[in-house]
C-alpha cells in the first residue's frame, strides 16, 4: 500500500461544496448579484473527506488550511481531530490570503524531507499548485487532485498536468452532510 499526503484548500471545497449541494437539490437560479447558489446547511464531514482522499492508503501527513473563523467557530475543532490545520487571517477587504502558498510550502517542505515518494492528494481545483504538482512528479511521486468539477476546467492545466483526478461529486455523502432542511418549502 502507497503512503500518502493529502493537503486541502478548505473553502475550495466548502464553497464548491454548497453550490454542488444546492444544484442536487434543484436550486440552480443564479443569485441577484450574479453567482451560483449556495446550500447554507452544508458542512464538510472531515473525517469522511480525509477517508475519500487517502482511499485505503496510509496518511503519512493530512493538512487543511483555511482562513481564521470567529473565536465561537467550533468548525476548526473538528478538523483539527483528522488534520494539522493551519489558519490565515483575512485581508482589509475579508478576502482569504496566504491559503494556497501555506499549501504549497508545507508540500514542498514534506516532498522535499520524505525518504520515499509517495501520493499527493490535493483537495483543490486551483492552478497554483501547478509548481508543486510539478516539483512532485520531478521526485518520482503520484499526484491527484480531488475537487468538485465545478472547481476546474476538465482540459484545464491543473487538470492536466496532475496523475489523476478524482471528483469530489463521487461520494458525496461521505465528504459532507447537511445540518439543517434547505431550502425552506
Amino acid at each position: 500500500m502507497q503512503k500518502c499526503v493529502v493537503l486541502v484548500d478548505n473553502s475550495n471545497v466548502f464553497i464548491e461544496g454548497q453550490k454542488y449541494s444546492a444544484r442536487i437539490k434543484g436550486v440552480t437560479s443564479l443569485t441577484p448579484t450574479g453567482r451560483y447558489p449556495r446550500d447554507p446547511s452544508w458542512r464538510i464531514n472531515f473525517g469522511g473527506l480525509l477517508r475519500y482522499l487517502a482511499a485505503g492508503r496510509e496518511i503519512h501527513a493530512a493538512i487543511l488550511v483555511g482562513s481564521r473563523p470567529p473565536k465561537n467557530d467550533e468548525m476548526w475543532k473538528m478538523a483539527e481531530h483528522h488534520f494539522e490545520v493551519f489558519l490565515h487571517d483575512r485581508d482589509m477587504n475579508n478576502r482569504e490570503k496566504a491559503v494556497d502558498t501555506e499549501l504549497v510550502v508545507q508540500g514542498t517542505e514534506i516532498i522535499c524531507d520524505a525518504p520515499e515518494a509517495m501520493g499527493l492528494v490535493i483537495a483543490s481545483g486551483d492552478r497554483d499548485f501547478i509548481p508543486l504538482v510539478k516539483l512532485a512528479q520531478r521526485r518520482k511521486w503520484q499526484v491527484e487532485m480531488c475537487a468538485f468539477e465545478s472547481a476546474f476546467g476538465k482540459h484545464g492545466e491543473m487538470a492536466t498536468s496532475v496523475d489523476r483526478v478524482r471528483p469530489l461529486e463521487a461520494d458525496f455523502a461521505t465528504i459532507g452532510h447537511c445540518d439543517f432542511p434547505w431550502p425552506q418549502p
